[in-house]
This record gives C-alpha cells, sequence and structure tokens, in this order.
C-alpha cells in the first residue's frame, strides 16, 4: 500500500484539529446554557424557557367577567377607603362617599354600595385602574349570550333576582315621606327586606357569570343613567335589562344608586385577595 505523503498527513492532521476544537466549542456552550438553566432541565435559552413557564394571562381579573372585548365586575360594586399610608378598611355601604379618598372593589357576599352619584361612581373605578361601565357593556352583561330581557330569560319570574315583595324602606322609617334627607337615611338599605348581599340570588345570572344586574341597586353608566332597577321596581322605567332612569343629574344619589365597573380586556391583572 502506498504510504500517505507528508502534505496529506499534514493535510488531514489540520483537518481533525479543526473538527475537534468545533466539538468543544459546541459542548462549552451547552455546558454554558445548561448552567444557567434551573435544575433539572435541560438548558436552554432565558427567553424560550420564560415563555415555556409563564402560564397564559387571563383577558379579565378574576373578579371581573369577559364580554366581548371588555371585562365587566362580576358582582356590582362596593368600596374600600383607602388611608395616607395605603393600607384600607372597607367604606359604608350605607352612606355617600364624596369626601373620601375611595376604590371600586367586586367582592361577593358584602352589601353593594348605595347612596353614591355618578361622579363618585367613576372616581371609585378610575382608583381601582377601571371605569364605569359604557351603556352599551352594561346592556350586553346583563343580556348575556342569549340576548335575553333578563339575565335569566326572556321573562320576568319572581324571586330569581332581588325585585320581588321587597320592603319600602321610606314607608317602614318615614311614612312614605321622600325627601332628600329621607331618601339617603343610612338606615333606608338596613331595614330587613331591602338588598341582598351581592350574588345572593344565585339565579340572576347567565353565562357570562355576572349577578344582580337586575334588581338589587340601580346601576349608573357612563351615559348619565341608572340601569336595571333596584329591588322596589325593575318595570316602571323598562323591563329588566332595558330598564333605565334618565332623570336625574349625575351628582345626584339615594339608598337606591350602585353602579359596576368595567375595563377593557387584557389591560388589568387580579385584584389582591383580600384579607
Amino acid at each position: 500500500m502506498r504510504s500517505s505523503s507528508g502534505s496529506e498527513f499534514h493535510f488531514y492532521t489540520h483537518v481533525a484539529r479543526g473538527t475537534a476544537a468545533a466539538l468543544a466549542f459546541a459542548l462549552v456552550s451547552m455546558a454554558s446554557r445548561s448552567t444557567s438553566a434551573e435544575p433539572g432541565t435541560v438548558g436552554m435559552s432565558g427567553t424560550l424557557r420564560s415563555t415555556l413557564q409563564r402560564p397564559s394571562r387571563s383577558p379579565c381579573p378574576r373578579d371581573m367577567a369577559l364580554v366581548g372585548r371588555s371585562c365587566v365586575d362580576k358582582w356590582e360594586a362596593s368600596l374600600v377607603e383607602v388611608h395616607p399610608d395605603g393600607s384600607e378598611i372597607a367604606f359604608s355601604a350605607h352612606e355617600n362617599p364624596s369626601g373620601h379618598v375611595v376604590r371600586a372593589v367586586s367582592r361577593p357576599g358584602v352589601a353593594p354600595q348605595a347612596h353614591v352619584s355618578m361622579v363618585d361612581a367613576q372616581r371609585a373605578c378610575k382608583a381601582s385602574g377601571k371605569r364605569l361601565c359604557q351603556a352599551r357593556e352594561w346592556k350586553a352583561a346583563c343580556r348575556g349570550p342569549e340576548n335575553t330581557t333578563y339575565p335569566y330569560g326572556r321573562s320576568h319570574v319572581d324571586n330569581v333576582c332581588v325585585d320581588t315583595n321587597r320592603a319600602s324602606p321610606m314607608a317602614v322609617l318615614h311614612h312614605g315621606e321622600h325627601t332628600a334627607r329621607t331618601l339617603n337615611d343610612p338606615e333606608a338599605n338596613q331595614v330587613a327586606n331591602t338588598i341582598e348581599p351581592t350574588g345572593a340570588a344565585a339565579q340572576c345570572t347567565n353565562a357570562y357569570g355576572v349577578y344582580d344586574m337586575v334588581g338589587n341597586v340601580h346601576e349608573w353608566t357612563d351615559d348619565g343613567h341608572f340601569h336595571g332597577g333596584y329591588y322596589l321596581d325593575t318595570k316602571l322605567n323598562g323591563p329588566g335589562c332595558e330598564y333605565v332612569t334618565t332623570a336625574h343629574a349625575k351628582s345626584y344619589y339615594d339608598y337606591s344608586t350602585g353602579f359596576r365597573c368595567c375595563a377593557d380586556e387584557g389591560t388589568l391583572d387580579d385584584e389582591p385577595v383580600p384579607r
């Protein structure tokens, strides 16, 4: 057999050394990426790893429902008062919040905020990074995916929502007197058989999972009107989700006026769990 010449020997030696160097570089690179990975994982770039591990973000926080491209509070708003040190405490649902630093929260099982004007409702929603619902958003949420007159169906059914055979606090407390003084009596919604805690009427909802949009308390929207009726009336100004009161200024409030907040999808994180 003919032996390799010296030039051929040097050529193959050069190729082998280059191949070994390339292999060594690849191994070092892989080791470097592996050491930056979490224990027990195969090395990969930080961007890829974080993408795989990060849970997909929900379009709405847990206390809101996705309606079209909007997030709508599942429950009628209640308020928390914010102290100068940042701590918070529940604000009375039976007092007007003007002059207090408050923000709106959406929670089940609490008294819905009443005695609130549209102006204060807007302020409270904004303080939580939300906004007062637009009338069209509110109506879409109330009517549900099936587009019905009531959240639960096409016709009124007694006692499904908080709107049937309720007590009149003005009759109980003030012999039927309806004045600015009596209509804002803090005792009004503390009379038995008036409001119910948010979400207590478990069937007063639809497939979106929003509660009490008919009955309990009126709800301000950004058109300057309040919608849905309240516990004594869900028919006079239209049936169920069609109910609209247009007679009052944005600064008006009484024992029947409440609200809920909305937001654009994908703009909010979850509320901290209340302690």
